[in-house]
């Protein structure tokens, strides 16, 4: 089956570090001892079942609890993970129906005394879900490095598998696409583990898919898999799926670089951060099992080698080519779903490259060779900077930067950058024109000016320029009224607002 799209906020809070937590005097009366929390909600209606997502700890102080055994029922049907009943005002005690009907319906029942307040539970559910969020955070960083340092040894794929299974504590390998293992690392599973893992793969990969045969040193084939006969007009395969099977969980990724390659994974347990921990790798492996680069790819990996040795820009511009264009795409996913590094890869190759980068929610990726205009892409909104020599990527990040923010502001699917026109702007010397902004806009911060360029090239939209930046539009108004204030100029004004906008473009050539 697929993997599942997006999950909570933070990882699950297991319920007795929430009962740990003398000092709210919590204190579990019926159901069993084991749950995971994913929020909190508060409810006094008599059937709460259609505002719940499922996973949470619901509250209530029993004030519509007629039916006690249907009240519970509705909640297990729904999906919530615990009850926490409070004692006072309401009822004395708590009621010995709605303990059996927890006990019956297996949902864990918590007493809150009358002294603790629910905000004091919810701040409580808060604070443990910060706290267990750092830590996988910490937890996949130092996977990452240590990820990072075994694709830099001299046997990188065996490497990266063997850490991958230390980290994540399971098993794992390396498919063709015709079911055959190139690499393992781990411990062997069962059979039936072994088996489904290797139908798992075909998912993602399916046989006829291309295959780089095997590989030297490759491990004897521990996940048997039968061959498979392509389907035509088969659908596109999925880029990752998930089983279960046993007390074993199952994953496996398609890997980029054509190859048709799997990596198929068994894990005692299903981590909040193992997904992005095998993404990485997923990647690593994608990179490092890619077909040999000609010379042209063997110059631009040059170039980025030395970039990060320290190298200038212009220093190593002619291993790119004299004469390169460069375009910038920044994307974000249209249904507001983060991005990770398997959609922003396919994003990327559905653009034409395999330079692609995951920057929070915001992918961005690098087109090398002037092109035609790039295509909107289904599900995404991208901006687009103009076409520009590698000494000058960093405004073209800028503008790509800006293009996007501008499509969000204005619900359009792609924006590309467009270059001012010379007109008016044109009759004055650059070196002038630049002199004068920067006078001109000194008393602003690079924030404040940013906010007003925006502003400005949204015709001073409140909620566009929000929606363009990702703050408040109260924030946005403050910001302005501080650009006015500073400034000393009527922004009401049309004569200052092109004066200004002239100013911010030259600010910023």
């Amino acid at each position: 089956m697929p993997d599942s799209p997006t999950g909570p906020p933070a990882p699950p809070i297991p319920l007795a570090e929430l009962l740990a937590r003398e000092e709210l005097g919590l204190r579990r009366i019926a159901g069993p001892a084991h749950a995971d929390l994913l929020w909190v909600h508060t409810s006094e209606m008599a059937d709460p079942y259609p505002y719940l997502l499922g996973g949470e700890l619901l509250l209530t102080a029993g004030v519509q609890l007629a039916d006690p055994d249907t009240y519970v029922a509705r909640l297990v049907e729904a999906g919530a993970a615990a009850v926490g009943f409070g004692v006072a005002p309401v009822h004395d005690t708590v009621p010995e129906a709605l303990v059996e009907a927890c006990d019956r319906h297996g949902l864990p029942l918590l007493e809150v005394p009358p002294e603790t307040r629910f905000a004091a539970v919810a701040r409580a559910v808060w604070r443990l879900m910060a706290e267990a969020r750092h830590r996988e955070l910490r937890r996949v960083t130092r996977a990452q490095q240590a990820l990072a340092t075994a694709a830099a040894r001299p046997d990188p794929v065996p490497a990266v598998l063997r850490q991958l299974a230390v980290q994540l504590e399971g098993r794992v390998a390396l498919l063709t696409a015709d079911g055959e293992v190139l690499h393992t690392a781990g411990g062997r599973p069962a059979p039936d583990v072994q088996t489904a893992l290797a139908r798992l793969a075909r998912v993602v990969a399916p046989a006829g898919s291309p295959s780089t045969g095997p590989a030297p040193g490759s491990a004897p084939g521990a996940f048997p898999a039968g061959p498979q006969t392509p389907s035509p007009g088969r659908k596109p395969s999925p880029s990752s799926a998930t089983d279960t099977r046993g007390g074993s969980h199952l994953f496996a990724y398609a890997l980029g670089g054509g190859q048709g390659l799997a990596l198929a994974l068994a894990t005692p347990r299903r981590d909040f951060g193992d997904h992005t921990v095998a993404g990485i790798a997923v990647v690593l492996l994608s990179l490092l099992t890619a077909p040999h680069q000609g010379a042209d790819a063997a110059g631009r990996s040059a170039a980025l080698v030395r970039l990060l040795l320290g190298a200038a820009p212009q220093d190593v511009a002619p291993l790119l080519g004299d004469g390169d264009s460069w375009t910038v795409v920044h994307a974000r996913r249209a249904d507001g779903t983060p991005a990770d590094p398997l959609n922003a890869g396919t994003l990327g190759a559905a653009l034409g490259s395999a330079l692609s980068d995951v920057d929070r929610e915001t992918v961005r990726i690098l087109l090398p060779g002037r092109r035609e205009a790039v295509a909107p892409q289904p599900g995404w909104t991208l901006g687009v900077s103009e076409p520009t020599p590698v000494t000058a990527l960093p405004d073209a990040d800028t503008q790509a930067s800006r293009a996007l923010g501008h499509a969000e502001a204005t619900r359009t699917a792609l924006t590309t950058h467009r270059p001012g026109v010379g007109g008016l702007a044109g009759l004055i010397p650059a070196d002038r024109a630049e002199a004068h902004a920067r006078a001109l806009l000194a008393p602003l911060t690079d924030t404040l000016a940013e906010t007003l360029r925006c502003w400005l090239s949204l015709h001073g939209s409140w909620d566009r320029t929000a929606v363009a930046m990702r703050i408040h539009r109260n924030t946005v108004r403050q910001r302005v009224a501080r650009c006015a204030a500073l400034l000393d100029m009527d922004l009401d004004d049309m004569d200052v607002r092109t004066e200004l906008w002239f100013a911010l473009r030259d600010r910023t050539r």
